[in-house]
């Protein structure tokens, strides 16, 4: 049996619900498959911080005009979802580090992207448990946090009302020249496939620049007011980008529920999602340095979940040049969560021909065919 169809999402992950609302909105008859639970895989796993980051010009870009993206669907977004605008607070712990504060602040302001600079006792003041006394930190109130799984459903649920289809549980085995073949015997045809696959496209489309990149995470009791907006080192960006070694940082978030969950930890080379005790025991250990009343906090949950990571550290957006039917949404790494509107608006924007609201170029997945001949 074959259905045919416009576009077939691969992944209902946040991203490949994304792009499934994103289709089904601009009236493209949309199919999705995915092969476990919705909103599952790395979605499941991660913090849900809506974050503008600045590691590159291309990550800057894409993760503000994602997160404007969100600040207009907030309104609309269900109370599950737990959409708060925390903002961020990047803490500096020494005078050297708030230098990086500054610099950052500057730069935000060129995107205008509005920042406050903390002093020592304001961010006392702004965050009680902290460890004193830290130099200062930089606010950036326009940050928010949600709840991954419940902002996935609600996307695909949209997606849904709009028209689109939801083949479930499905897994695909192969997707190429505008076929999905699917493990019942089906076959989805559509002019466009979009692989939404997270850690396991490469799976789906061996030759992928996508490596699986492990983390970890923990969440406590309910200890509301504990912590008042998303706490992250200034660290954290050194520790992230890291491509080689294991590596944790200060990274807690506030819930709505009154819970706080602690990251971060990246790890490389390895595939079980088995907690591992001293990754886990370091991550603790350097939240305590920040938080020292962290530790007596009751922990109920620790767990893991695998990034997709690219060699440049930039999402795959965009047409796959070995399969002009083949459409890659992708390698967003710890960014996929906020990143997911503006990569599905970018990515049918190409799609249909239509000019992008930031270039789409730095993540076209031709870059590293690019290079490939170039080497």
């Amino acid at each position: 049996m074959s259905d045919r169809w416009d576009v077939v999402v691969v992944g209902a992950g946040i991203v490949g619900a994304a792009c499934a609302l994103e289709c089904a909105s601009r009236g493209l008859r949309t199919a999705i498959v995915e092969g476990r639970g919705i909103g599952g895989g790395a979605t499941a796993a991660g913090m849900g911080h809506i974050v503008v980051m600045d590691d590159s010009p291309a990550q800057m870009a894409l993760t503000h005009y994602s997160q404007t993206l969100w600040q207009e669907l907030s309104d609309r977004l269900p109370r599950d979802v737990e959409y708060e605008p925390c903002g961020t607070l990047w803490v500096a712990s020494d005078e050297e580090e708030m230098q990086e504060v500054h610099r950052k602040s500057a730069l935000y302001a060129t995107a205008g992207i509005a920042t406050a600079i903390l002093d020592s006792q304001m961010l006392a003041d702004a965050e009680p448990h902290l460890r004193k006394p830290l130099a200062g930190a930089l606010l950036v109130p326009s940050d928010a946090v949600l709840y991954p799984p419940c902002a996935a459903g609600y996307l695909l649920r949209e997606a849904l009302r709009l028209g689109a289809r939801l083949y479930a549980p499905r897994t695909v085995l192969s997707a190429q020249a505008g076929k999905a073949r699917l493990d019942d015997g089906s076959e989805l045809q559509a002019a466009r496939i979009v692989h939404a696959c997270g850690a396991d496209a490469a799976e789906l489309l061996p030759g992928l620049p996508i490596r699986k990149r492990k983390g970890h995470l923990v969440i406590t009791d309910r200890y509301p007011g504990f912590v008042r907006h998303q706490l992250v080192e200034l660290g954290y960006l050194k520790s992230a980008h890291s491509l080689t070694a294991d590596s944790v940082a200060f990274n807690v978030q506030p819930r709505r529920t009154g819970q706080v969950l602690i990251g971060s930890s990246r790890q490389y080379n390895t595939e079980g999602p088995a907690v591992d005790a001293q990754i886990l025991s370091s991550m603790i250990e350097r939240a305590q340095w920040y938080l020292p009343e962290i530790g007596a906090l009751s922990a109920i949950r620790a767990w893991t979940g695998f990034r997709a990571a690219t060699p440049d550290k930039l999402p795959l957006i965009g047409p796959w040049p070995e399969d002009d039917s083949l459409f890659l949404a992708t390698g967003h790494e710890g960014l996929g969560i906020t990143t997911s509107l503006g990569t599905a608006r970018i990515l049918v924007d190409h799609l249909l021909g239509e000019q992008t609201k930031i270039p789409i170029e730095p993540y076209l997945p031709s870059r590293f065919a690019r290079s490939e001949a170039h080497a």
